[in-house]
């Protein structure tokens, strides 16, 4: 994985609530074996029309919103457990989703995937879609090891696993975290195995 500690990014709103896992990347294009190639097919039924022309309402086709960073409402990730909604979210280039509350197992499958979900008061989420919606190329700054979101002036920390932070500011994914340790495993083992 990645090495993330911190982030300066503008952000793409999407101000919906309840979207689930079918919507960010449906059922149909799941038949792919690695993970990559999902991200053109993030959010496929919203930003092509039936026709298969490009809806330029959905807010991922607006020129005027880009980054590395997705804002969203509450509740985001539920429906199924595919953890390929994690792979198009990153694939399709954020690092980051901001939400108020996340499904259980899409959070950890984005956390496991080195995709960082941030949970933030409603209060806060609010208060930067809209200074979002005003500027358009606001910049955020996300710092995973002091924990907090910056926008301007206004500033608001968030939690983090303590091991997902880890592996995040180390660019561990779990095998990587546990190869970690390889060197006083072995010492473990020549000292209380091999004497």
């Amino acid at each position: 994985m990645e090495k993330f500690i911190t982030l300066f990014s503008t952000a793409v709103p999407l101000d919906l609530e309840n979207i689930d896992t079918d919507q960010i990347i449906p059922a149909r294009f799941l038949k792919l074996t690695t993970k990559s190639d999902f991200g053109k097919n993030l959010f496929r039924d919203w930003r092509y029309n039936s026709n298969g022309k490009i809806n330029k309402n959905f807010i991922l086709n607006n020129k005027n919103y880009s980054g590395k960073i997705l804002i969203t409402g509450k509740n985001f990730g539920c429906g199924s457990s595919r953890e390929h909604a994690a792979w198009a979210i990153k694939d399709y280039g954020f690092k980051v989703v901001i939400s108020n509350f996340f499904a259980d197992i899409f959070k950890q499958n984005a956390l496991n995937n080195g995709l960082l979900t941030i949970e933030l008061k409603k209060t806060f989420l609010n208060l930067i879609l809209k200074k979002l919606y005003l500027n358009n190329n606001l910049i955020f700054e996300i710092n995973i090891e002091n924990q907090y979101v910056k926008i301007e002036n206004n500033k608001e920390s968030f939690k983090i696993d303590d091991y997902k932070k880890k592996c995040f500011i180390n660019g561990y994914d779990d095998i990587e975290f546990l190869l970690s340790f390889k060197k006083k495993i072995k010492f473990f083992e020549k000292k209380n195995f091999y004497n």
